[in-house]
């Protein structure tokens, strides 16, 4: 037994000493690939030395004698910090991440692969102006004199993420740049998604009026009314297969750029003239908002250009500063919404499905192969189809199986699709521009993704929306809402409208001018922008914080983009408790009516904030879930799951029995006639006993950040079982869905509060005193979870705090974290 014992001993001796020797081998392997940042290096691609000095944020500060030299030193950056995070960026808008992950990424490279945003980029790399093509080349140069940097060097091939996914890293092109762009470009849109929504609600629904009243318009003028979806096309049947668990979602995949609506682009964007700052000097807020991931899609940097240094946000993979400002200029995002896609049903030739039907007649389709090569499985070969409305969808993309006509396939038609994209030479333009008239110029040239572009000057502010506008006919037959025939010629696009009719807001009377993706122009069809709007309810906020104060400072604009006072619940709450406020009869403890009365209670003294330490907003949040799913479970099924986010709308239209919208609170598989006050209780005990099954039953000491968890998920690594606590950042935080500290609901699944997309980039910009302008991103500079940047700005941003937005160079370098000098290999 002794005998036994010692053996065993030494076993596991063993095993301890091999595995510790495992970990100390993989952490050595992981740890070459940290960056030095203070080195001085040969390289090949630059005129004259380039400096890098990163400040104790570890924002670099680029410096070079020419604009491209610059550029470059941009692009070894942005490799040193994100080399993981471009390459998996690139591989997704090439549909090559299967070669990677397997089949799980399958379903995204068949889609975007169907899209083609590459080609079309490589097309785009011509159209750009001779400064940009200049700038994307030597931003590529940059990037690859990192990756001869890994190869010469061995320095952990890059990323500790190459050691797990064999993943070969070609060079960087010019034209990768330009396909990140219209892959971010992809991402922003929600039109397609709400376009197939729409059309499968309406099947779903006895009564196609009440579409109006579960996806409404935002306030303003009234639409004509649309034909119903199923009378367009006579093979469709109503009540047709739509199961969301039945359909192949590609939006299901971990890499996927293709969110639900409520999931796509949205920001905030405002600014103050002279006249309305305290100190005399224009004001700017910016803070967009996007899918939480480990590291952030932003990187802060600062490039000083032949025009004068300029500071603020980039995306890795794409050299241009998005939303930042220069010593004269401040500009940022918000997204406009415009409605830049639609989707044409096209009818095959029912002797030849290569050919379909057209305004003149049967044409073929543009066709060709391509192998999608598949990690450890055999490849998969796809046909790219064509037609002149654009490229034909997967049938299993978010159902649209379900309304397509038997004998016709689905297209995109979609503005980012353009072969000749200079929305890159824009952006470039306007990060270079000296004021708020020259920057509204420079976005003349921005195809996609249609924004709102927010400027600040010396003399005044200003927003332009930017983004090509699709001419549609007055006689269109769903006027963009809805799929339509594409061989009708009243449907197609004839061009673009003039870049002069997009809204723009020059200096207005009251000094302040801003958007949160709200509606912002009232056109009527084909005018409009958009029937699609982001937001109906952060915008009340927002002016009420903007009129309450005579003149703006710094930091009452920084309260107002923290703010997280939810308008939405304000105005709710009155109107779906109005006959339950303290009519009950008290009731034991213990029991859910006790409950049910405490709730109320608590509800009844709250100011509507969502602040995460409040049992409130977590009691409000799990009511309106719950109230939303019992009036539209009866009359959609399984299709309820898709409506994952609450619209406040619906929600009022219903209560307020807008054009009859009340029908919506009576089941109608029960015999009797249900009323909105009685599905009200019925909802709040719904929301009582989740809360209870998942964050316990004393109400008063429930906390709302631990069900809105920011999850800033690494979106590789993050489910690797031991790994995930190294990569993933979790905190709690306030705000939800329509407060304009935003932090949008995951809406599904066991953990529906979850904070998944939020503002991962925020800056507050004051021309009285430049240098005091302030910005932040949600995780850290680094990409490298063994860095210590990697996630060392995510508390200040946790916390509403922000690091300095300084052009003073000598304050920079006196809290550099390292310098890089880049010399000529000559």
């Amino acid at each position: 037994m002794k005998l036994l014992f010692r053996w065993l001993l030494r076993l596991a001796t063993v095993l301890v000493v091999l595995a510790g020797a495992a970990a100390l081998l993989a952490y050595y392997l992981a740890s070459r690939s940290l960056p030095d940042y203070d080195q001085t290096l040969r390289v090949e691609g630059i005129a004259a030395p380039v400096e890098i000095v990163r400040d104790t944020a570890d924002v670099p500060h680029i410096l070079g004698e020419t604009d491209p030299d610059v550029f470059f030193g941009l692009g070894y950056a942005h490799a040193q910090d994100r080399l993981w995070q471009m390459t998996v960026m690139r591989r997704t808008v090439q549909g090559r991440l299967s070669e990677v992950f397997g089949p799980r990424s399958l379903a995204t490279d068949r889609l975007m692969r169907r899209l083609d945003l590459h080609r079309l980029a490589r097309q785009s790399l011509a159209a750009q102006d001779d400064y940009t093509k200049a700038a994307l080349r030597a931003y590529a140069a940059g990037v690859n004199a990192r990756l001869d940097e890994i190869n010469e060097r061995a320095l952990g091939r890059g990323a500790p993420e190459m050691f797990i996914f064999n993943a070969p890293i070609a060079p960087w092109q010019a034209a990768d740049s330009i396909a990140l762009a219209k892959l971010m470009a992809f991402r922003a849109t929600g039109q397609m998604s709400n376009e197939i929504l729409r059309a499968r609600t309406a099947l779903a629904l006895d009564d196609p009026a009440r579409l109006a009243d579960l996806m409404p318009d935002a306030p303003g003028e009234g639409l004509a009314a649309l034909p119903d979806y199923a009378s367009l096309f006579n093979s469709l049947p109503r009540h047709a297969e739509l199961d969301s668990r039945a359909v192949d979602k590609a939006g299901g995949d971990f890499l996927s750029p293709l969110a639900p609506p409520v999931l796509a682009g949205a920001s905030n964007g405002w600014s103050a003239a002279p006249s309305r700052s305290a100190a005399g000097g224009a004001l700017l807020a910016n803070d967009p908002h996007l899918a939480l991931s480990a590291p952030s899609i932003w990187y802060l940097a600062r490039l000083e250009l032949g025009t004068g240094g300029v500071i603020g946000a980039t995306i890795p993979g794409i050299p241009v500063v998005l939303s930042g400002r220069s010593g004269r200029l401040g500009w940022g995002i918000t997204s406009a919404y415009l409605d830049d896609q639609d989707l044409f049903i096209e009818e095959l030739n029912p002797d030849n499905p290569e050919e379909y039907r057209t305004p003149e007649g049967y044409k073929p389709f543009e066709s060709r192969p391509s192998i999608i090569e598949i990690r450890g499985e055999k490849p998969v070969t796809l046909t790219l189809r064509w037609s002149e409305n654009g490229p034909v969808l997967p049938r299993d993309l978010r159902g649209l199986a379900a309304i397509t006509p038997r004998g016709h396939v689905m297209t995109l038609g979609w503005t980012g699709l353009d072969p000749e994209d200079t929305s890159l030479s824009a952006a470039m333009a306007v990060m270079r521009a000296r004021s708020t008239k020259e920057a509204i110029r420079a976005g003349e040239r921005h195809v996609a993704p249609a924004q709102n572009l927010q400027l600040a000057d010396a003399d005044g502010v200003a927003m332009k929306m930017i983004g090509a506008a699709p001419r549609r006919a007055p006689a269109h037959q769903t006027e963009g809402r809805l799929p339509s025939p594409g061989w009708r010629k009243e449907n197609r696009w004839p061009g673009t409208l003039p870049y002069a009719d997009n809204p723009e807001f020059l200096d207005p009377s009251g000094g302040i001018v801003g958007n949160t993706n709200n509606k912002t122009v009232d056109r009527p069809f084909p005018d409009h922008v958009s029937y699609l709007w982001g937001d109906s309810q952060r915008i009340e906020r927002w002016k009420h914080l903007m009129q309450r104060r005579e003149v703006h400072t710094r930091e009452s604009f920084i309260e107002a983009q923290l703010d997280t006072v939810s308008f939405t619940a304000r105005s709710l709450l009155p109107l779906i408790g109005a006959d339950l406020w303290f009519t009950e009869k008290a009731a034991p403890e213990g029991t859910l009516e006790r409950r049910r009365q405490t709730a109320l209670r608590l509800l009844s003294e709250w100011n509507g904030d969502m602040n995460e330490h409040m049992p409130e907003p977590l009691i409000y949040a799990a009511w309106l879930r719950a109230l939303q799913d019992r009036l539209i479970r009866d009359e959609l099924g399984p299709l309820a799951d898709d409506f994952t986010h609450v619209e406040p709308l619906f929600i009022e239209r219903v209560f307020r029995d807008i054009d009859g919208a009340s029908a919506w609170c009576n089941v109608r598989h029960s015999a009797r006639t249900e009323t909105c006050s009685e599905m009200a209780r019925l909802a709040l005990d719904d929301a009582l006993i989740w809360i209870g099954e998942h964050h316990g039953t004393t109400l008063e000491s429930l906390r709302w950040g631990d069900a809105h968890l920011a999850l800033q998920d690494h979106p590789v690594l993050g489910e690797v079982p031991l790994l995930r606590h190294f990569v993933n950042i979790r905190q709690s935080t306030g705000g939800g869905d329509n407060t304009l500290q935003r932090g949008v609901t995951l809406g599904s699944g066991p953990a529906p509060f979850r904070n998944v997309h939020a503002a991962g980039y925020r800056g507050v910009y004051d021309f009285a005193d430049p240098d005091s302008s302030v910005f932040v991103i949600s995780t850290g500079q680094s990409g490298h979870f063994l860095s210590g940047h990697y996630d060392d700005l995510s508390e200040l941003w946790r916390r509403g705090e922000y690091v300095p937005m300084s052009l003073d160079l000598e304050l920079a370098r006196a809290g550099s974290v390292g310098t890089t000098r880049l010399l000529p290999s000559k």
